[in-house]
């Protein structure tokens, strides 16, 4: 498979992690958008919310409450932050694997896009 995050995910290919385990990791996006902008990605692949599937449930979750940690460990979890989930093209996502973006450390307009 020839999937960058999945190569992030194997470090074949280096990051600035900020969080690791079993299921998920957690790195700083080489182009941020905000002073906060982490990527949460799990390490199974899975191309975007539409393959998503029941036993996924789990990991979802686990990545919605790593979130909230790092938010917290960012400093940003009291004056707010922004979860972004781009699916398909016209939804923004450039790299074909279930990612989230943790955005915050400014006031994020809106509507966004």
């Amino acid at each position: 498979m020839d999937c960058l995050f999945c190569k992030i995910a194997k470090g074949e290919i280096p990051s600035t992690k900020v969080y690791e385990d079993e299921q998920l990791l957690a790195f700083r996006d080489i182009d941020p958008k905000a002073p906060t902008h982490i990527l949460i990605i799990p390490k199974k692949h899975i191309s975007s919310i539409n393959a998503l599937t029941k036993e996924d449930t789990a990991l979802v979750g686990e990545a919605y409450l790593l979130v909230k940690n790092l938010a917290k460990e960012e400093g940003i979890d009291t004056s707010g932050y922004r979860v972004v989930v781009n699916t398909l093209q016209d939804g923004g996502q450039t790299v074909d694997h279930l990612h989230f973006h943790l955005l915050g450390g400014r006031s994020l307009g809106w509507p966004p896009g």
